[in-house]
């Protein structure tokens, strides 16, 4: 079991921020901020604990804010050298970006000079959206300014903190009814120098087509037109979940027809019982029976068995090839059934169905038992 990310994150990280503080500002009260920041710390995990601690600076900052964030921001270490975020370390901004979102919404430019200075050392995706909610258009202009910024993280934040669905983060309902202002800011970050950038980009935009799948297929189709090898990669993460989904608009994109020349050869099951917490590995035999080449894109969809007996289907990546006229492939694909966090197996007969270029062809079925248990003794 992976060590808790909450413990980590112990209260030697309020300490440090308080060491921070009186760095810059002697009169700061260290000793009553831990007191208070520390009290029922123990029992959060690690996003209320960051959120905690950010309260508790709330009442032992001075409470004219502007001076208040101007001392927090002179109290922060050196900005990021790497272009990606990695590592516990930088967490301890945390507190901080919450601190912005909670008392920093009345006060634009000094929490825009704030969240500046934070996401080139953290992130400030979480607090720009508050913003966004409360000052849309100012904001909006703000990171189109920041699109062109010298410095990663900060085009980054302007593609980041506008994703409608960003995990672990209050949705952006306006973008979901109407995403043409960030598309318009994706416009900008699409040949990006940094991977970490337009990879930002390309999950903004999977987000996007969540709500709005014919905004993604239209950017998509244009963006596509002289791309260049990076761009393409773009495109093709946009377009993941659109493919689970086998959408024929976005897979064709990608450049896969509809294959009618190809068909499922076989299916096999190994074995066609297996127990919780084992793998059951499943082959696909695929022939082109056309006269010229077809390219494939091939997939499994697992109907896992969910608490209350009903299907969840899931999508797994099989292969991509270019399959010659009347030639023949075997593919594999072996599945894990052991119990994780982010998806319990349960007892019963679980559907798989080969999916080629996003059509749904062969099936077979496997049956899903209870977990072993060690015999007596042994």
């Amino acid at each position: 079991m992976a060590e808790p990310l909450k413990n980590y994150y112990g209260p030697e990280v309020p300490a440090r921020i308080a060491d921070m503080i009186q760095n810059v500002d002697g009169a700061f009260p260290r000793q009553a901020f831990l007191v208070d920041a520390l009290d029922g710390f123990e029992a959060l995990e690690l996003t209320p604990r960051a959120r905690h601690i950010a309260l508790a600076l709330g009442r032992h900052l001075p409470q004219d804010y502007e001076r208040a964030v101007e001392t927090l921001v002179a109290s922060l270490g050196p900005k990021l050298e790497a272009p990606e975020l990695t590592g516990m370390d930088v967490f301890v901004y945390m507190p901080h970006v919450f601190y912005v979102a909670e008392f920093g919404v009345e006060h634009f430019e000094a929490s825009m000079r704030a969240q500046y200075e934070l996401t080139q050392r953290f992130t400030a995706e979480y607090s720009i959206r508050v913003f966004l909610k409360r000052y849309p258009q100012r904001t909006l202009d703000r990171l189109r300014v920041w699109a062109h910024d010298p410095n990663v993280h900060v085009r980054r934040l302007v593609s980041e903190g506008t994703r409608p669905r960003l995990p672990w983060a209050p949705r952006l309902r306006a973008f979901q009814n109407d995403p043409r202002p960030v598309l318009e800011l994706l416009d900008l970050l699409r040949d990006d120098p940094e991977l970490y950038v337009r990879r930002s980009v390309a999950n903004n935009l999977n987000d996007i087509g969540k709500d709005n799948p014919a905004a993604l297929i239209e950017t998509c189709r244009r963006w596509a037109q002289d791309a260049t090898a990076e761009r393409r990669w773009l495109i093709r993460h946009a377009l993941r979940s659109a493919v689970k989904r086998g959408e024929p608009a976005a897979l064709e994109i990608l450049g896969f027809g509809e294959a009618t020349a190809a068909s499922v050869r076989v299916i096999r099951v190994v074995p066609a019982v297996v127990p919780i917490g084992e793998s059951v590995t499943l082959t696909v035999g695929l022939t082109n029976e056309g006269s010229s080449t077809e390219r494939l894109l091939v997939d499994l969809r697992v109907h896992f068995v969910k608490a209350n007996g009903r299907p969840s289907p899931k999508v797994f990546k099989l292969k991509e090839l270019d399959l010659p006229p009347h030639a023949s492939a075997e593919l594999t694909k072996t599945i894990s059934l052991a119990q994780h966090t982010t998806r319990t197996h349960y007892p019963g007969q679980h559907r798989v169905e080969v999916l080629v270029n996003g059509r749904a062809g062969a099936a077979q079925v496997f049956q899903v038992v209870a977990e072993r248990r060690p015999q007596a003794g042994k």
